[in-house]
């Protein structure tokens, strides 16, 4: 076998052979006991494709329909799943907290699967959603016209893509009210300032890694979803993009990234407010969902979901 590495950091290497290890992180599984306000299960969304996701509905609710919200993980497109332990303790509290029924989505990942395999896994969960709301008893509650998608670092990123495939499809059979991206993942081959400065040398390097081993062959960070200024937007479909709520995190290599695209959305003429985490880096709500700033965060959520 030839054991060539070709792309390398501490959550994944690549070999020549088109092999591919990932570190293995803390796993939770799903339950349909009730634990903390909430109660979760996996589902699959597409056997074929291995698309699969894991439902959290809060456990005290009234007759009211509840709002969904469709998260999509991070780790540069490479590595991520909604089993992870961070991620699975985050959700499960903000759908205990916002009330809302959370879908958080596992699609294929790269450089098995490159983009733009991500967006079409991620925009197939909505699709499922719908055909699965008379189906699924765990949806009866789901309000398919108060859809919100989040996701943190390249989830971010996703959740752009994914509302722009749904203003441009006729027949989307949900409608999106609003964006939630965390920490979101965006590039250019133009480096921004703090890329440019000194001691970030490693933090380039392994997020040009990350890009290299997701992007298409043949195309560099130039790329239509990594560079805003790249997306082919008319504006008529800016003029119906849902309204954006964009966290960054103070001490985040990727916030300047964060501002850069609230600021591009603005210019469309989008309504898009921005919120700075002091003092914490990127998505630390996956590293330490139990503590203040993340409780913080879902209390920004939350109040943005429930004021649309």
């Amino acid at each position: 076998m030839d054991t060539n590495v070709i792309g390398a950091s501490e959550f994944i290497k690549v070999f020549s052979d088109g092999s591919v290890e990932r570190f293995i992180p803390i796993t939770a599984p799903a339950s349909v006991d009730m634990y903390n306000g909430y109660k979760c299960k996996d589902v699959t969304i597409d056997p074929l494709k291995s698309i699969t996701a894991r439902i959290f509905i809060p456990t005290t609710t009234d007759d009211a329909m509840l709002p969904i919200i469709v998260y999509f993980h991070g780790g540069g497109f490479c590595i991520g799943s909604t089993t992870w332990l961070g991620y699975h303790h985050f959700l499960g509290d903000l759908s205990a907290r916002s009330k809302s029924i959370v879908l958080s989505v596992d699609y294929r990942l790269a450089p098995e699967n490159k983009l733009p395999i991500a967006y079409q896994d991620c925009y197939t969960s909505l699709i499922w959603l719908s055909q699965q709301k008379q189906l699924e008893s765990w949806l009866q509650k789901a309000d398919l016209s108060r859809v919100f998608l989040s996701g943190d670092s390249a989830g971010g990123n996703i959740a752009h893509q994914v509302a722009v495939t749904a203003i441009r499809d006729k027949e989307c059979p949900v409608i999106i009210k609003g964006l939630l991206p965390i920490h979101p993942y965006f590039g250019s081959e133009k480096r921004t300032e703090l890329e440019m400065k000194e001691g970030s040398e490693d933090e380039v390097k392994s997020n040009d890694m990350f890009w290299k081993l997701s992007i298409p062959e043949g195309v560099n960070r130039d790329y239509y979803s990594c560079n805003l200024e790249k997306m082919e937007v008319s504006i008529s479909e800016w003029s119906r993009f849902p309204n954006v709520l964009i966290f960054v995190a103070e001490l985040d290599f990727l916030k300047e990234r964060g501002v850069i695209y609230a600021e591009f959305l603005k210019k469309k003429g989008v309504n898009v407010n921005l919120i700075e985490t002091k003092d914490e880096k990127h998505v630390f709500h996956v590293f330490r969902p139990d503590l203040e700033p993340a409780r913080l965060l879902q209390k920004q959520m939350n109040e943005f979901i429930h004021s649309i």
